[in-house]
């Protein structure tokens, strides 16, 4: 089984969207976040 995954930012001024794709290229996780350092460091 492979474990790799691959993780990739979108990063404007009020928001970074997040995409985590595994070794398919099959998303696992998706989240906009607000470009906030109390919001990032929440996540």
């Amino acid at each position: 089984m492979n474990s790799e995954k691959y993780i990739g930012l979108d990063v404007h001024q009020a928001t970074i969207s997040v995409a985590v794709l595994d070794h398919t290229g099959k998303l696992v996780m998706g989240c906009i976040l607000e470009t906030k350092a109390a919001t990032i460091l929440e996540s």
